[in-house]
């Protein structure tokens, strides 16, 4: 082992430990909180240790002791499938986590812990990494589970399908072995650091290979009646209505679940999901919209988490991404036009209602040692945009919308105007968007998608013009970020470049950054993909968002990630 791989792992456990619980209103720990102000803010080793992890009438979301009960949660849309393993969706990993496990866990403060491994070895400098798995968990259908559900759902699915897994792990990874059944190892081409932080159900749910082996992953039947290793085990999936899942009896954590029965019940208005939780029909909101926490703030029965962990991904940005086939877009003046047009403090105010903050950087601020600070971002400025529009070649008579003049690619005459696609639950920023630039002559047509759909339309057809995502960074550049800028990763898998963006110095940036160790040395390298990035604006990036779960207080012990009820518990 060396020195300097020992001491990276060191700095790095540091680090994760300060990316959690450090701004105002976020905890430490998936325990309760009180109610939030409405403006408030939103150690790996060689080897890990053994340690067991901890942990027809419509039913009351908290009818339930410690040993059973109903909890109701409420979600925004249908996600169209069960299988996280196909997709980052964030609605699909909201409504599917609960069934399927990853190798490792993340503890409070990120750090890996056991989970379908229960102890590994990083050996070379960190180039190989020997899992060892549990030997007592069984697939919901009965099959036990081995080192080859892990090789296949890794080989076949993840890494051709999860943006995040493809992206990161692929580039450098030689190969997965399973010299037996218990065990998996994976070897890297050089030294690759964050394995250990995109295991988790999240980065990398495991799929069933008796299920899958053979099959088109995203067209297999299992996506719809999912067969996972997780505490919950499918029950039934009505589309647009619910999803239920029941305590898996099984399970591998002694003790978990405590609830019998978890209903994901579709309600894609935020605002009749608060008046459904305020009348006792839903116990669980993974958002509560700014202007109802002061309400519910004053209910000593509701319970707030704030967290920037969610099941789609952690250390979110909400980014405007623009289509770089189209002419429009194109042009880099139109670009920096419609970002010098935004006011991103508005967004932070009237959609976010104080809760977050607006974008330094293209990488997040919770990861601090890549987060770049002092960066030339384009501020609000509204005549600069006209200004450069006017360069560009779009005139404008008054207050109408712009048309082109001598613009490359556009026929003379025609208006500025171009499509902004978005999930449903993102419509107040298309609004707000389509307001402020509509001051500076762009008239932006307004296409509201479900998850699937949008994946589709933006990944595959590739008929957009902007969009915006909430591209999650995870906790390293590596796993969350990598995929919106290397040119590899312009295609169809979906969430991964979606401008697609080339630029040879950021892949080559990239490429170094993934094989440096040294955490300083990396950062440099992150700071200068993000200089490139401000300058170029491939995407725009508005606010750094954080989750604000409610609950009620006789309900404890819910986690800010996917597996949000593994522990939890309520009284009657």
């Amino acid at each position: 082992m060396g020195r300097g791989w020992a001491g990276w792992l060191m700095l790095l456990a540091v680090l994760l430990a300060a990316c959690t619980g450090s701004e105002p209103g976020t905890t430490e720990s998936p325990t309760a909180t009180r109610a939030p102000s409405p403006d408030a803010t939103a150690t790996a080793t060689d080897t890990a240790t053994t340690a067991a992890p901890t942990g027809e009438e419509t039913p009351s979301p908290t009818q339930t002791a410690a040993g059973g009960g109903t909890l109701v949660v409420a979600i925004s849309s249908d996600p169209g499938g069960l299988n996280p393993a196909i997709t980052t969706s964030g609605g699909t990993h909201t409504a599917s986590e609960l069934l399927y496990n990853g190798l490792v866990d993340l503890g409070p403060d990120l750090e890996p812990i056991p989970e379908l491994a229960e102890s590994w070895d990083v050996e070379e400098e960190g180039a190989l990494y020997r899992f060892h798995l549990r030997d007592d968990v069984t697939w919901h259908d009965g099959e036990p589970f081995t080192s080859a559900d892990v090789k296949y759902s890794f080989e076949e699915v993840l890494l051709q399908l999860h943006s995040r897994t493809q992206a990161s792990v692929g580039p450098s990874l030689e190969s997965i072995e399973t010299p037996d059944e218990q065990t998996v190892e994976f070897r890297f081409s050089q030294p690759y650091a964050p394995l250990l932080q995109q295991l988790n159900v999240t980065e990398a749910p495991i799929i069933p290979r008796h299920i899958y082996e053979g099959t088109d992953p995203l067209e297999n039947p299992a996506n719809n009646e999912p067969v996972g290793t997780g505490p919950f085990r499918f029950v039934s999936y009505t589309p647009d209505a619910e999803i239920v899942l029941e305590r898996n009896p099984d399970y591998f954590e002694e003790g978990l679940p405590h609830l019998d029965e978890v209903i994901m019940r579709v309600i894609p208005d935020e605002g009749s999901q608060v008046l459904a939780f305020e009348a006792g029909e839903v116990g669980w909101l993974w958002g509560v919209p700014g202007p109802d926490q002061e309400r519910l703030a004053a209910d000593p029965t509701v319970e707030f988490l704030q967290t920037p962990v969610n099941p789609g991904g952690a250390n979110c940005i909400m980014t405007v991404s623009f289509n770089l086939e189209r002419p429009i877009m194109a042009d880099l003046r139109v670009r920096q036009a419609i970002a010098h047009a935004l006011n991103r403090d508005q967004f932070l105010e009237r959609v976010l209602f104080g809760q977050g903050q607006v974008a330094a950087a293209p990488i997040s601020s919770g990861i601090p040692w890549a987060h770049a600070e002092g960066l030339d971002m384009p501020a609000n400025d509204p005549a600069e945009a006209e200004r450069l529009l006017d360069e560009a070649g779009w005139q404008r008579e008054g207050d109408g919308t712009r048309t082109a003049a001598g613009v490359e690619g556009v026929d003379d005459g025609t208006p500025l105007a171009f499509t902004f696609v978005h999930f449903p639950t993102f419509s107040a920023y298309g609004e707000l968007l389509r307001a402020q630039l509509r001051e500076v002559g762009m008239d932006v047509t307004l296409v509201p998608l479900e998850p699937p759909v949008f994946a589709e339309q933006v990944f595959t057809a590739r008929d957009f013009d902007t969009n915006i995502i909430s591209y999650c960074n995870a906790t390293d550049p590596e796993i969350g970020v990598r995929r919106m800028y290397h040119s590899s990763n312009i295609g169809e898998v979906p969430f991964s470049n979606a401008a697609a963006y080339r630029n040879d110095e950021v892949d080559r940036l990239f490429d170094e950054a993934q094989r440096t160790i040294d955490l300083e040395q990396r950062g440099a390298l992150y700071r200068q993909i993000q200089e490139i990035a401000v300058a170029e604006l491939p995407y725009f990036w508005i606010v750094e968002t954080v989750g604000t779960r409610a609950y009620r207080s006789s309900c404890s012990d819910f986690q800010p990630s996917g597996h949000f009820a593994k522990t939890a518990s309520c009284e009657q």
